[in-house]
């Protein structure tokens, strides 16, 4: 039996070797279909690994108080909205908001953000991609965030036309690394460079991926070039013990009901729920893609089963002579199965390769970092040589159930 098995493995590989082009584009969905799903679960893990990283540098007990853009009743589905939508400047967060949670019995630091959009120019003219953020001298110690040239802003600069870049930012406005004391304009307004960010740790879905693009600047100078009008899209805060993070945020929830007239047009998140917002958006994406991919798979099990009905078609007169010899009709049966499932997992083991090759461009010239994992390539494995096994049986059964003499007579 068990000759039999290895003279059926060496037919399979023989009849791959035999008519290579067609069994390539025959292999191709398998190899497509394996190579997009191993890919798409790979940069699913990678995105929530690298949010997960940036949760923890941040510190488990940072508090994050937002704008809600739907009032659904359902957090979750208010923090997914955010993270597709990006910075959400709709809701109703101001100045007094500031003032609020700052004045909260536990809070120990508040550093809010507020967004001015348009009128950048620097010495290569008109920076479009940038954003300038009003905020307050706690950031950089509240987001674990180092410097990397100069210093940043500080509570003397009330009212001060300053500026600290972020490292893009700075490349974009000047073209050199270190642009300290050189100057540009916020809407018309003169700034001077005071400082430049070390690198921010860009993350996919993330509000704060953009703070390397980032311009800061004196949160009430913010204000001021908006005439008032700046849009605070987030506030942050600490407690000033982590292991009281629930109760802090309780309060402030309380607080700030209280002060919006009884209404819950905010999100106090901490970084757990973050976390899960994050983690439940990306399964979401992933699961779908990953839906289409597979369809890919399906294209390429009904390629084999078709190309193994032709197989069985131009070997009818083997068939015939085999089962004249005495070949059983399980025999011919498994013969057929087999070289089917040698074809279906041989694309498997290159889409698996091409995978591979996928994930390493994507590390090199992207700043996804794809994590693929052992048991999504044993499962991509499993299901090519499931798809081989299932669609093989079709060409099989037809030639197990040949009868020998009209097999004998084909040509």
């Amino acid at each position: 039996m068990k000759s039999l098995t290895r003279g059926h493995l060496k037919a399979g590989i023989d009849s791959l070797r035999g008519s290579k082009m067609r069994n390539f584009w025959t292999m191709l969905g398998v190899i497509i279909g394996v190579a997009s799903v191993i890919t798409i679960v790979g940069i699913g893990e990678g995105i929530k690994q690298q949010i997960t990283g940036q949760i923890h540098h941040l510190g488990k007990d940072l508090i994050t108080v937002r704008p809600a853009a739907l009032h659904t009743g359902n957090d979750t589905a208010n923090a997914n909205l955010n993270l597709l939508s990006g910075v959400n400047i709709t809701g109703s967060l101001h100045a007094t908001d500031v003032t609020t949670i700052a004045k909260t019995n536990g809070v120990s630091t508040t550093v809010p953000l507020s967004a001015v959009t348009g009128g950048i120019r620097g010495e290569n003219g008109a920076y479009q991609d940038g954003l300038v953020i009003g905020t307050t001298p706690d950031l950089p110690s509240l987001l674990n965030q180092s410097m990397a040239y100069g210093a940043f802003l500080t509570a003397e600069d009330t009212g001060v036309h300053a500026a600290v870049l972020g490292l893009h930012a700075a490349d974009a406005m000047f073209n050199e690394d270190v642009p300290l004391g050189n100057e540009f304009t916020i809407h018309g307004e003169q700034f001077i460079v005071r400082g430049i960010f070390n690198d921010f740790a860009a993350t996919p879905l993330s509000e704060e991926a953009s703070f390397n693009n980032a311009i800061f600047i004196p949160y009430d100078v913010a204000q001021t070039l908006t005439n008032d009008t700046a849009a605070t899209y987030e506030i942050l805060a600490k407690p000033v013990h982590s292991g009281q993070t629930g109760q802090v945020v309780n309060s402030l929830e309380q607080r700030l009901k209280q002060a919006h007239g009884g209404q819950t047009d905010f999100q106090v998140l901490q970084q757990n729920q973050n976390l899960t917002s994050s983690n439940s958006i990306v399964d979401l994406l992933t699961k779908l893609i990953s839906g289409v991919a597979a369809i890919s798979l399906l294209v390429g099990g009904i390629g084999i089963m078709n190309v193994m009905l032709v197989s069985v078609t131009e070997r009818m007169h083997e068939i015939g002579i085999r089962k004249a010899i005495g070949a059983t009709n399980r025999q011919i049966l498994s013969q057929f199965i087999i070289e089917a499932s040698v074809l279906s997992l041989s694309g498997g083991v290159i889409g698996i390769g091409v995978a591979f090759a996928i994930d390493l461009g994507l590390r090199l010239f992207t700043n996804l970092q794809p994590v693929i994992s052992w048991q999504i390539v044993v499962i991509a494995s499993g299901v090519s040589l499931a798809v081989g096994i299932i669609f093989g049986t079709i060409p099989a059964l037809t030639a197990a159930r040949k009868d020998p003499i009209d097999a004998l007579r084909s040509q």
